[in-house]
This record gives structure tokens, C-alpha cells and sequence, in this order.
């Protein structure tokens, strides 16, 4: 851990002049308070561990951001591609992340600052899907730890050995570190990962409850939510249990009321996909809302190692070796599973289409199978024909020239990066957000057409999604809309565009 200082090095002078401004009846800033506190009573020690490395001379002075992912892989990759966003722009950097899945400090760049907080989270319950539970435990169990460090980095601050916490950024599921910035005196602003449409979801879900329209019944799929199109009620959520639903509607009341508290909230999206839903935020909260997305295409790459996961690079080179756009990529991204019968289906599918595929599965995508490896039978059908990989470098899998189409999820990283590559897509959502984005992919920037499933996936449904995108007329307009859209998201995060403003924006923010 990283040792706490004494108040007796604290400079007399700051702690005079505050304690003077307190006797003259002046107003205090939150955060002069706190610091008058912490000069004024022994400091605790936190429990937070620094990374081994020691601070760069390059980052002394420079105002720091403080960056708090949610430790789910499809939250972590926006998070640390915004971190690269920023320093980018001459932040200096520090990713604060519990203990569980915590990025690998070797793939970070240099100047950044890794620390790793306590979470006392069961290695059971990290790897459950009760996703409610466990973010409320993350919640609970690191808000104390993360008071700590941040009184901590204030310290430093104030006795000059560390440059000014500019503010701190938390995913919108850290309600509870939001909270405690604000009674520090920070300002914390939340990122909302998914994308704007989404969190109007979350805005309206109370309402959605009253009126009926959740928890979602099967009878019920097809009706139109008049408080939010384009989406139907199927595109709300997956079907859960009661006991499921009210936990979900109670986390995000949670994170709703959190990001009203903060000071501002942060989307991975831009104004050219989703300028009507982010104007709505904008009417409905009394905060900065700041598009800055999509947040993968603001920066290198290159410079932001945050895969949990072993990419195999090898299928680049089996890329290498197939004709210009006649690839299909297949992946449901890092954390959705599918069942035996939809595994089997899908791959049967893809090998009845007669065209070259690059498939991500992962360890655990199928339920109950830590690794899923195709029948013999289908192997000798497919040949050299097919790849399927563990994970993949995805961005640059969308990249190559080989790729035509991307069959996902609908994750908004995948259909963002998707989007950035030109890719139209064949849309199998399963859960969570991924109805409502391929209904926009699908029927509003109708970039896309979707898998139509009855109730289980059959081969000949994958076969005819395919075939619909890859010949006659509509496949050739879903393509001819996918370069138009891919220009000009290209335009909103080009120097000057609205991304762009919005991340300087971001950059000289203060309160």
C-alpha cells in the first residue's frame, strides 16, 4: 500500500489561510473544506496499492484525471480509450480499478498510473450473471477505499508532489464513488458506455414499470413504446423473473440518481448517430452531457492495451490469404453466451452459406462449456474454408480488406466499431441493450438486417441473413448506407467535428 502523510507536513500557510477564511464568515468550496479537514485531523492511511512504477517527471505538474472503469470488458475498452483520449490532449493519468479483472499494467502506457483498490468481491459472484448483485456489492465494498485514495491523491496536491486532480471519471454504475467525489469537492463526471438511446432507457424505466410495459411479456413484444421510439418492447430487455426485474429497476434507479448528482455525464456516442436522443438527455437533465464518441476512433488504437482476454492474432494472416471483401466476422463479443443448439445452428449455418467466416469463440460462450469445438463432421465441411479463433483483434479484423460483413451482438463497442469500419451487419442480439441497438441499426440508420429467429436459431435462418445482405437490392442499399454513415460519424471525430469539440471540451472542464 501506498504510505499516508502526516498533516504536520502540511503547509502551515494553506491551512492558515483557510482557517482565517472560515473565521471571516467567507463561503468555502467543497473542496477547500475538505482540505481544511485534512489539515486539521490525522490523515488514515489507504488501502489503495500503487503500481510499482514511480511517477514520470513528465506528468509532474500536469492536472490528472482519475478514471474508474467498471471491471466488465465491454466497459473497460471505452474507459481506457478514453484515458488515451485525454492524455492525448495533456492529462496526466490514473486508472483506479478494483481488484477483480484489473487491466494488465504491462499493456498500459508508461505514464499512467495503475492502482488497484480492495473489492472483497467472491470469485463466484464476479463470474455469476446476477450483474445487479454484484455491481451493488462493487458499490458497497469500494466506496470506503475509494474515499481513501482520493483524500490521498487531495494531499498530494496540496503539498505540490502531485499536479491538481482535474476530476475524476466513473463509469455511470459507480454510484457510490460518484457520490463521495462530490462530498470531497471533485468534480466527477459519469461515462455512460453503451449508447444514448440506452441511457434514456434508464432515465424512463420507472415510468416503463408503471405503464406496463415491464418486466417484458412475450404476448407483449411486438408493441410500440410511444414514450420512446423507434423501440417496441421487445427491445426493452431480456425476459427476466420478478426478482431479477426488481433488482435491475433498483440498480438503475441507482445509477439514474448518481449521474443526476454528478457533474456532468459523458456518452460514447456522437452527435451524427444520435443527435435526437442526446438533445433529449440534455432536456432532462441539468447537466453537461458531452458526446464524445465514438471513443475507440478518438485515439491510436495502438495505444491502449485492454483486452482481458489472449488475442489470436493468426486469423490476420489467414485474412491475408482470402479474396478482397468475402469475409464474413462472427463474433457475440465477451461476455453474452448462447446455448449448445444455437452453437451448433450457427455454425452450420455459416458453413451452408459457402462463404469464408472468421469466428470468435471464446472460452464460455457456449453455456456450460469452457471450451466449444466444432463436430468432425462440420470440421471436413468447412476446411480451410472457416477460422475460429478464441478472441480476436477485432478493429483490426473490421479493418482488413478481406472483411464484407459483420455478424454480432450488437454490443454498442462492436456496432461502433463496426460502424467506423464501414462493416453492415447481421444482427443475433441476446440480452440487455442489444435489442434496442439493432433495432437502430436495423431500422433506423438501416445499416444492417437482422437474423429473424421464431423461437430457437436454425441454420437456414443464418444462411438467409446472409444471403439477404450479401446479394440483390437490399444489401446493396444496407451497403450503400453503411459508407454514407461511416463518413460522417469519420466527420464528428475529425479535428473540428462535434466529438472533437466535445473532448476539448472535456479536457478544460471545471466547476
Amino acid at each position: 500500500g501506498q504510505k499516508a502523510h502526516s498533516t504536520r507536513h502540511m503547509p502551515l500557510c494553506t491551512r492558515t489561510k483557510l482557517a482565517l477564511a472560515g473565521r471571516r464568515g467567507q463561503r468555502l468550496s467543497p473542496r477547500q473544506k475538505h482540505l481544511l479537514c485534512i489539515h486539521t485531523t490525522h490523515s488514515r492511511t489507504y488501502t489503495a496499492t500503487q503500481s510499482p512504477m514511480a511517477p514520470s517527471s513528465t506528468n509532474r505538474g500536469r492536472r490528472r484525471v482519475v478514471l474508474l472503469p467498471l471491471p466488465y470488458q465491454g466497459h473497460i475498452n471505452p474507459m481506457l480509450r478514453l484515458a488515451a483520449a485525454l492524455y492525448s490532449r495533456g492529462l496526466a493519468i490514473t486508472i483506479l480499478h478494483p481488484e477483480t479483472r484489473a487491466p494488465d499494467r504491462r499493456k498500459l502506457p508508461a505514464d499512467y498510473r495503475l492502482v488497484t483498490i480492495p473489492d472483497n468481491i467472491p470469485p463466484e459472484l464476479a463470474a455469476s450473471e446476477d450483474i445487479a448483485s454484484f455491481v451493488f456489492a462493487l458499490n458497497k465494498n469500494c466506496a470506503a477505499p475509494f474515499r481513501d485514495y482520493l483524500a490521498g491523491a487531495l494531499r498530494a496536491e496540496e503539498e505540490g508532489e502531485d499536479g491538481r486532480v482535474a476530476f475524476v471519471v466513473a463509469d455511470v454504475d459507480w454510484f457510490a464513488p460518484l457520490s463521495v467525489a462530490r462530498e470531497l469537492g471533485v468534480a466527477a463526471l459519469a461515462l455512460m458506455t453503451s449508447s444514448a438511446a440506452r441511457f434514456l432507457v434508464y432515465q424512463a424505466y420507472p415510468s416503463l414499470c408503471r405503464k406496463g410495459y415491464l418486466p417484458v411479456q412475450e404476448s407483449n413484444f411486438n408493441t410500440a413504446v410511444e414514450e420512446l421510439p423507434p423501440f417496441l418492447v421487445r427491445d426493452l430487455d431480456r425476459v427476466m423473473d420478478m426478482a431479477q426485474h426488481l433488482a435491475y429497476a433498483d440498480l438503475l434507479a441507482h445509477i439514474v440518481a448518481g449521474v443526476r448528482q454528478s457533474s456532468g455525464l459523458i456518452i460514447n456516442t456522437s452527435e451524427d448517430m444520435e443527435g435526437r436522443e442526446i438533445e433529449r438527455i440534455r432536456s432532462e437533465i441539468t447537466l453537461p452531457v458531452i458526446a464524445v464518441g465514438p471513443l475507440h476512433m478518438m485515439t491510436a488504437s495502438s495505444s491502449v492495451g485492454s483486452s482481458l482476454l489472449t488475442e489470436d492474432r493468426s486469423c490476420l494472416d489467414w485474412l491475408d490469404t482470402q479474396q478482397p471483401n468475402s469475409v464474413i466476422y462472427v463474433s457475440f463479443g465477451s461476455l453474452v453466451g448462447i446455448d449448445t443448439d444455437e452453437f451448433l445452428e450457427m455454425a452450420w449455418g455459416l458453413a451452408d452459406s459457402q462463404r469464408p467466416f472468421v469466428w470468435v469463440v471464446r472460452p464460455g460462450l457456449v453455456h456450460g462449456c469452457e471450451f466449444s469445438t466444432l463436430p468432425e463432421e462440420l470440421q471436413k465441411n468447412i476446411g480451410s474454408r472457416g477460422r475460429v479463433v478464441s478472441w480476436a483483434p477485432q478493429q483490426e479484423v473490421l479493418k482488413h480488406p478481406s472483411v464484407v460483413a459483420f455478424l454480432t451482438h450488437c454490443g454498442w463497442n462492436s456496432t461502433t466499431e463496426g460502424i467506423s469500419e464501414g462493416a453492415p451487419m447481421i444482427c443475433r442480439p441476446l440480452s440487455s441493450d442489444q435489442m434496442g441497438t439493432s433495432r437502430y441499426v436495423c431500422d433506423v440508420w438501416k445499416v444492417g438486417v437482422r437474423l429473424e429467429v421464431e423461437n430457437q436459431l436454425k441454420r437456414g435462418d443464418v444462411q438467409a441473413a446472409i444471403t439477404r445482405l450479401m446479394e440483390g437490392k437490399e444489401g446493396e442499399e444496407v451497403r450503400e448506407r453503411m459508407k454514407d454513415l461511416r463518413h460522417a460519424v469519420g466527420k464528428c471525430t475529425d479535428e473540428g467535428g462535434t466529438s472533437d469539440v466535445a473532448l476539448q471540451r472535456l479536457v478544460d472542464f471545471s466547476v
